[in-house]
């Protein structure tokens, strides 16, 4: 048994978002000077060729990434990269600070291995992710999720991804527009055929830098509106999809959480099979990279998201339920995994299945 697997009774016995809040004050101490970052990297980070990716003109030193919502304000990176993961995504960022719902907004599924958050776009706006990001990256890639306020209509939304996508280019890798979000008040359609080309036709616009722009979709969609969303996307020349984002749909998933009840997104072991099916019908659909997101906690499931035509992964919630060794367990899984299929890479495998 992991320390971290001794300890997470007693973190589990404070709520959940509290338990956010420490763990990340943990990283952001851990992570505040090169001699802690190094003594972290001995023992979380591993490193092998054949999991380097080169995608959006940046070099990944592994697939295996931190999903948007864990570090909303670019806070931890430092720690987080040292734990050993190839990428963070950080945000959902907002072109200001908003709060959010109100709390109690997150739930933990110990039973389901799953989480429910409802937390509203909370966050310090894209001024001070900027001015942090300005300050200072990790050294792996960092892509920013852009939202809008949760006041915002459906002109106002676009102004506003067009205000955090402006604010805070250069220095994000990649960038994820999330119009999927199933937290939000539901003013307008966000995923519409006529929202998406807007969205995406503002910033392009504005994208002088030709900055990689993805978009995140969610784990319902259908194959008509996955081939729809992707013949926008590629018309409007946008560089990859994210697949998926959290489930605010309960049916199909057997849950025996009391918790499962809350209403929200659903996030963890229940959505595996439902994002992996979703990231091999967006690649089915097209060339475009393809972020695998969903119910990712172990080199299994990454490699099956992979297989189906995902180049990257993400997690959020194995990080709360694995502890800090999660993302070296599953790269060095990964490449056993690897050698067992005769794949000398990750890029080779990718959509092996398809």
């Amino acid at each position: 048994m992991t320390l971290y697997a001794r300890l997470r009774p007693y973190a589990f016995r404070l709520p959940a978002e509290m338990a956010h809040e420490a763990s990340k004050g943990l990283l952001r101490v851990a992570g505040a000077t090169r001699p802690s970052r190094a003594a972290l990297e001995r023992v979380y980070r591993y490193d092998h060729p054949a999991l380097e990716i080169d995608l959006f003109d940046t070099t990944f030193p592994n697939p295996v990434g931190v999903a948007a919502g864990f570090d909303k304000d670019a806070e931890v990176m430092g720690g987080l990269a040292a734990l050993g993961f190839g990428f963070v995504e950080v945000g959902t960022v907002t072109p200001g600070p908003q709060s959010g719902n109100r709390k109690p907004r997150l739930f933990r599924l110990a039973e389901d291995r799953a989480l429910v958050n409802r937390m509203g776009f909370n966050g310090a706006g894209a001024d001070a992710v900027a001015e942090r990001l300005a300050a200072g990256r990790p050294e792996i890639p960092v892509g920013a999720n852009v939202g809008r306020m949760n006041a915002a209509g459906e002109e106002e939304a676009i102004e506003d991804y067009r205000r955090v996508f402006a604010r805070l280019s250069p220095y994000p890798d990649y960038f994820v527009v999330n119009v999927s979000c199933p937290n939000t008040p539901e003013t307008f359609d966000e995923s519409s055929p006529e929202h998406l080309e807007r969205v995406f036709g503002t910033l392009q616009a504005e994208n002088d830098a030709d900055e990689p722009i993805l978009v995140k979709i969610g784990p319902d969609a259908t194959a008509e509106g996955i081939g729809e969303l992707v013949e926008i996307a590629e018309s409007h020349g946008i560089d990859g999809i994210v697949a998926t984002n959290t489930a605010s749909d309960r049916e199909g998933f057997d849950l025996e959480s009391t918790n499962r009840k809350e209403w929200g997104g659903l996030s963890g072991a229940p959505l595996e099979e439902r994002s992996t099916r979703v990231v091999r019908t967006v690649a089915s659909h097209t060339d475009l990279p393809v972020i695998g997101v969903g119910g990712v906690d172990s080199a299994e499931s990454a490699y099956r998201k992979i297989r189906a035509g995902a180049s990257l992964v993400e997690l959020y919630t194995a990080f709360v339920y694995e502890g800090p060794t999660v993302a070296r367990e599953i790269n060095r899984g990964l490449v056993s995994l690897l050698h067992r299929d005769g794949f000398s890479s990750v890029e080779e495998a990718v959509g092996a299945d398809l």
